[in-house]
């Protein structure tokens, strides 16, 4: 028999958490490719980056599917999440390639569905919140 779990008001969740994450570790990104063209350091930063990025995007998977399954959540952020994750596999091997015509708009659009995924999450937060208020 599976229960749906909500968290308390005002409380973040953990899915809420992985997609702020995984938003800021893009956001960090797209900062350190910009250094990658006026430092020696940001070759580094960006690296090191995008394996956080890589590993952001493996957690919101492992969490949405901790949501959904055992909580009995909705099936529809582990769409989202297993597809941010293939596109993390695509820009990974895209920059190891060297192809920025392909690579920077990938990130761009990956770091633009990360902000509206995140809108997303925190608009059915404050409507779950308005909506238990009397």
């Amino acid at each position: 028999m599976a229960t749906q779990t909500t968290a308390a008001p005002g409380r973040l969740t953990f899915l809420q958490v992985a997609i702020v994450l995984q938003t800021a570790s893009l956001f960090f990104q797209a900062a350190t490719a910009g250094l990658l063209l006026s430092s020696s350091y940001g070759a580094t930063l960006h690296d090191v980056g995008s394996r956080v990025m890589y590993g952001a995007s493996m957690l919101y998977v492992l969490v949405a599917v901790l949501a959904w399954r055992p909580g009995g959540g909705s099936p529809r952020p582990v769409l989202y999440a297993s597809g941010f994750l293939v596109l993390a596999s695509a820009q990974v091997v895209l920059g190891i390639a060297h192809v920025p015509s392909l690579h920077v708009p990938l990130g761009i659009l990956m770091f633009g569905l990360s902000v509206l995924d995140l809108g997303r999450v925190l608009s059915t937060r404050s409507t779950g919140r308005a909506a238990a208020r009397p």
